[in-house]
Parts: C-alpha cells; structure tokens; sequence
C-alpha cells in the first residue's frame, strides 16, 4: 500500500531502523543515561531552584509547570541529535547510507527508516521522562498515556525536520547554527519554562508558530484536560511533521544527484 500510494517500500524502512537499532543496542545504557540525565538535571535544578523563588505559575507549582515543558524539550533534543550528528556520520563519514543503496533499498527509504530511528530514540528518552514525572505526582494515567504519543509524533517531527538540515550540511560545524539560530531560540521562546504571555506581543505571535510552542501547548492542554485545544495543536504538527518528511526526502535526493 505505502509503495503504491507514496512510492517507498515499508519493508526496506523498517531494516533500515532494525539496523540502526541493532548497532545502537552496544550503546544503549550510555546513550540512554545521556538523553535522560541532562534534562532530569535540569528539571532539578530549574525546578527546585527556581521553584523556591517562584511559588505557582498559572495556578500550579512551579515544578509542576515545567515538568510538562522539559518533557517536551526531550521530545526535540533526542530526535534532532540523532537526525543529525549520528545521520550524518552514516551518510557522510561512514557511507552507510551508499551501501543500503547497493541492495534494492532507495535512497527516500534510507531517509525515512534514519528519520523513524531517530523518532524511536527519542521516543525512548521521553518515556524514561514520562516515568520521572509520574514519580514526582505530575499528571495522571491519561496524561502519561496520551502524552507519550503526542510526544512521540513531536519526534518524528523533529527527526523530519533534523534530516532537512542533514541534507544541507556540508560538516559537523554548520549543524551549530541550527543548534544557535532554531534549537536554543524555540527552547527558551515555547513557554517550556515561563508563560509567554510575558513576551511583547509581536514576540508572542512569533513563539506560538514555533514547533515546540505546539508540542508545549498541547501538552499543557492534555494536563489540564483541555481537550478541545489539542485538535488544532496537533494538525499543527502533523503539517510539520509531513512538510519535515517531505522536505527531508527532497533535500537527500537532490544531494545524491549533485554528487553523483
């Protein structure tokens, strides 16, 4: 069905991840204690720190509120490191990516099983996260449930979005100025870690378009059982998610053309 509708074959996809993931597996408990302890870090440090400064943000402990935005901010480093430091090396340093296209796999396949692997990853990173919330009382069964899967398309949004930049770059240097100019910006602009409704209002129009200012909000709205705000939040990423793939798969392409 997907390789008459869109033209790839899903079995190729998923041997692409299962070979990803197969290699991944020597690493597995340092990859994971990296992608977890970071942010659990800084929920501490942020939240007990700051918290005993800050008594309630909208109405709950500070704690609280920001528990829901560092889940999010793992949703989007965990995928985007993956889609491109360890993409990179595969297709560039390594050419990982040449031999899987010396069997009947083509190159949108290896795009797309590098793409679900890094939203894999970070899915991993957001599920250790969900249980450190559940620990501390944040949310409830429906929150971590339903939660982990609003995460889990913000990976793969992420992942998509991280390929696009992985097609363009022409070294490991250039990914700092997605890092600089996209990452650190939607970090600090979503609401993750402060209402936005502090920001002048040009600024706060600008955050709500960001990626992340969507995956917080939805977020947000599932925590407080607002769920008639959650439909429009997730067409929003659903749109970034499929503009991401299919840019991702484009970028590649044109890539391999030019160098071949």
């Amino acid at each position: 069905m997907l390789e008459r509708w869109f033209g790839v074959n899903a079995s190729a996809i998923v041997q692409v991840w299962r070979r990803n993931a197969l290699v991944w597996r020597k690493l597995a408990a340092a990859s994971l204690m990296a992608n977890v302890i970071d942010p659990v870090m800084a929920l501490m440090a942020f939240g007990l720190g700051v918290g005993s400064l800050v008594n309630t943000v909208e109405g709950q402990p500070y704690l609280q509120y920001l528990a829901v935005g560092a889940v999010c901010i793992s949703a989007m480093n965990a995928p985007t490191f993956e889609s491109l430091y360890s993409a990179f090396s595969r297709m560039q340093v390594q050419k990982t990516w040449q031999s899987i296209m010396n069997t009947p796999v083509r190159l949108r396949e290896v795009v797309l099983g590098e793409c679900f692997w890094a939203a894999a990853k970070g899915c991993i990173s957001t599920a250790c996260m969900m249980v450190v919330l559940a620990l501390l009382g944040v949310g409830d069964g429906l929150f971590w449930l339903m939660g982990w899967c609003v995460l889990a398309l913000a990976c793969v949004m992420y992942a998509a979005l991280g390929l696009c930049v992985n097609a363009r770059a022409p070294s490991y240097d250039f990914f700092m100025f997605y890092f600089t100019l996209v990452i650190t910006p939607q970090t600090f602009l979503s609401g993750a870690f402060f209402p936005r409704s502090q920001f002048p209002e040009w600024l706060q129009w600008v955050a709500q378009c960001l990626p992340l200012s969507l995956v917080v909000d939805c977020m947000r709205a599932l925590h407080d059982h607002r769920f008639l705000a959650m439909p429009a939040l997730l067409l929003g990423m659903m749109v970034y998610t499929a503009l991401g793939l299919w840019g991702a798969v484009q970028l590649s392409e044109r890539r391999f053309a030019k160098a071949s």
